[in-house]
C-alpha cells in the first residue's frame, strides 16, 4: 500500500494520467490525497473531475481556489475569465454530479504519518493556527458548501477583507477570512495581516512581508504541512514542509509525494507536462 500527496493538477488530466502509470498506482491498493485546484486554466477539467470521482475513497481530494471558482461560476456568483477553461464542466451533461463531487470535498485534511500530523491544505496557514483550530475552521466552511446555503454564501465570498484573524468574526467575515487562508494565501505580516497582491519567489517577499511558512510563533510548526497553490515557489520539501504546486499548467511538472511509514521516508516522483497557460 502506497500513499501519495500530489500538487495542483488544474485541469492537466494527461499529466495526471502519466503520473499514475510512473508510479504504478492501483485504486485497490493505494491512496492519493490531491491538494486542491483540480480543475482550471488547463485544458480537460472535467475528465480529472470525472477521474478523481471515479477513484473513490482511493481519491481524497481538497478544495482550491479554482475549485471554489468552479462552484461559484456554476451558481452565477462569478463570470469566467478570459483564462478561465471551465466549459467542459458547466457544459457537460453530468455536471451536476461533478459540481456535487466537488462541494462535498473539504478544505483541509490530516493524516497520521507515523505518530506526526500531516496537515494538508492548498495555500497556507495563519500563525496563530493550531491544527485543531485549521480543521475546526475548515469544516465551517464546508458545512456550508454542503447546504442550501451555497449559492448566497458564493455570491459574498469574494473579497480581501477582513485580512487577518480574530476569533470574534462572525457571519460572512469570518468566512471569507477561514476561505482566503486555506486557498489563497502565500505571504502574510509577521503578525499574521494577510497580502494578496504579491505571488513572487519566496526568496524576495516584498517589504514587511513573509511567506506564511516562516511567520514566526507558527503555531503549526510542530506538525508537517503539505500544500499547493505557489508555483513560483515550487518544490519545497523540508522536514516539516511539503510544498508540491511544480507548476503543470504551466509548462512545470506534476509532483507526487510517496509517503513512507514515517516523515523522513519520503519520494518524489513527477512527469513533464505541455504548457497550457503563460504565466503573466
Amino acid at each position: 500500500m502506497a500513499i501519495y500527496c500530489i500538487g495542483d493538477l488544474q485541469g492537466c488530466d494527461d499529466a495526471y494520467v502519466r503520473l499514475l502509470e510512473t508510479v504504478d498506482f492501483s485504486p485497490s491498493r493505494d491512496t492519493l490525497y490531491l491538494l486542491g485546484d483540480l480543475v482550471n486554466r488547463g485544458p480537460s477539467s472535467a475528465s480529472v473531475l470525472r477521474r478523481c470521482m471515479q477513484g473513490g475513497d482511493s481519491v481524497r481530494a481538497l478544495l482550491g481556489n479554482h475549485d471554489l471558482h468552479l462552484l461559484a461560476a456554476a451558481h452565477g456568483a462569478r463570470h469566467p475569465s478570459r483564462r478561465d477553461t471551465l466549459s467542459s464542466v458547466l457544459d457537460a451533461d453530468d455536471r451536476e454530479a461533478m459540481l456535487d463531487w466537488v462541494r462535498h470535498q473539504p478544505l483541509a485534511r490530516n493524516l497520521d504519518w507515523g505518530g506526526t500530523p500531516l496537515l494538508m491544505v492548498h495555500a497556507g496557514v495563519l500563525p496563530s493556527w493550531s491544527l485543531t483550530d485549521t480543521l475546526a475552521y475548515a469544516d465551517e466552511v464546508q458545512r456550508i458548501l454542503r447546504s442550501p446555503e451555497l449559492p448566497q454564501f458564493l455570491a459574498q465570498m469574494y473579497g480581501n477583507l477582513p485580512d487577518r484573524w480574530d476569533t470574534r468574526l462572525e457571519g460572512v467575515d469570518r468566512l471569507r477570512v477561514i476561505v482566503n487562508t486555506l486557498t489563497r494565501l502565500r505571504f502574510c505580516t509577521p503578525e499574521g495581516r494577510m497580502d494578496f497582491d504579491s505571488a513572487e519567489s519566496a526568496e524576495t517577499p516584498p517589504a514587511g512581508l513573509v511567506p506564511w511558512f516562516e511567520a514566526p510563533g507558527r503555531k503549526t510548526a510542530d506538525v508537517v504541512v503539505a500544500f499547493g497553490h505557489w508555483s513560483t515557489l515550487g518544490l519545497l520539501n523540508r522536514p516539516n514542509l511539503l510544498g508540491l504546486d511544480t507548476g503543470c499548467v504551466w509548462g512545470g511538472c506534476l509532483s507526487a509525494m510517496r509517503l513512507g511509514a514515517r516523515p523522513e521516508e519520503r519520494e518524489l516522483w513527477n512527469v513533464r507536462c505541455d504548457q497550457a497557460q503563460k504565466p503573466g
